[in-house]
């Protein structure tokens, strides 16, 4: 099944903070199924996806790439992803589930008040009167471009195509379930089609909601190195030991823990590979990269736990970059969660 999304355009920016929080008690009351959502299946996993839609799209925010948004993932029982927020509003900037990837903006420093600058997964948006790029501000999307949407029974592959500026772009996203096993792939081919050098850096956030468990002692974080966070306070409600990171306690709401750039890594792929596990419900995940790690970021809340790893993008004009993300969902048997 193929969607054809063309392109369509946002009215004007002018959104008021009262606007926000009426709009956002008003979508808040919308079920899933009012959005536009595929779902896919391996037999093993289930996932049920939004689509992109900059009319009716469950997020229609200026941050985050708008493709392979997961509303809800199972595998033998257990649930990975799922709202982490309290109320939903799909122009606030992480009003969003799932792994999702946040590209750094191309052309703003040298755009002026007014012209556009370029986010991948989002299109062309407007420059307001604000010197430096922040991920809450509430861009006006110029152009989202042309969306195309591939569905199969375990696969669906998302195309943007971006025109008409330097950074002009066709980016590629396919959220695939591995045949036989529990494995979810997310594989990106990003081809610059513009007049200037497309060099961003690109993370995903990975909003992980295991079993929808608190943040807190039952949860591990676990990398492939020594972890050390140079000169950052650790703080009382996580600590690091060796290339682990434990809770201390249970987060209360509005807490959060968050280390802005954690060291450790080398510059090479193996070290992108990041285990997180709830020891009560026996949820585990590892996520692997197959680029090297540019630099890495925690940060959780009450109801999420975010490792989020860069990577850096640099392609000539004509030239394509990939790049590939997966995920291992499993279950602990009964002495992994004993250390604990």
């Amino acid at each position: 099944m193929v969607l054809k999304i063309e392109k369509m355009f946002f009215h004007k920016k002018t959104i008021l903070a009262s606007c926000f929080v009426v709009f956002g008690l008003l979508i808040g009351a919308i079920p899933i199924s009012s959005f536009p959502t595929a779902e896919i299946s391996n037999g093993l996993i289930h996932a049920k996806i939004y689509l992109p839609d900059a009319q009716k799209g469950y997020y229609r925010a200026a941050r985050f790439d708008w493709s392979g948004v997961i509303a809800d993932l199972t595998y033998n029982g257990h649930h990975y992803y799922g709202e982490w927020f309290t109320k939903h509003n799909p122009i606030i900037h992480d009003a969003i589930t799932g792994p999702v990837e946040d590209f750094d903006p191309l052309g703003y420093e040298e755009a002026k008040v007014g012209d556009p600058f370029v986010k991948i997964g989002i299109g062309v948006l407007a420059k307001p009167d604000e010197a430096h790029y922040a991920i809450i501000t509430p861009y006006k999307i110029l152009d989202p471009g042309v969306w195309q949407i591939k569905k199969h029974a375990d696969r669906i592959t998302f195309k943007q195509e971006v025109k008409k500026t330097k950074y002009a772009y066709t980016y590629q996203k396919k959220v695939r379930l591995v045949k036989n096993k529990p494995v979810l792939e997310l594989s990106h081919v990003l081809k610059n089609n513009g007049t200037a050098v497309i060099e961003t850096e690109v993370y995903n956030h990975n909003f992980l909601v295991l079993d929808k468990q608190p943040t807190g002692p039952d949860f591990l974080v676990e990398v492939p190195f020594a972890l050390s966070l140079e000169g950052q306070e650790e703080g009382d409600i996580a600590k690091i030991e060796h290339n682990q990171i434990h809770f201390t306690r249970k987060l209360a709401p509005r807490e959060n823990v968050h280390y802005r750039s954690l060291k450790g890594f080398g510059n090479r792929a193996d070290d992108y590979c990041i285990k997180v596990e709830n020891r009560r419900t026996a949820a585990g995940v590892r996520i692997r990269g197959n680029q090297p790690i540019s630099k890495l970021v925690f940060w959780s809340s009450s109801t999420t736990v975010c490792p989020e790893p860069y990577i850096k993008i640099k392609i000539k004009p004509g030239e394509t970059f990939r790049w590939k993300i997966s995920y291992e969902y499993y279950t602990l048997n009964a002495s992994n969660k004993a250390k604990r």
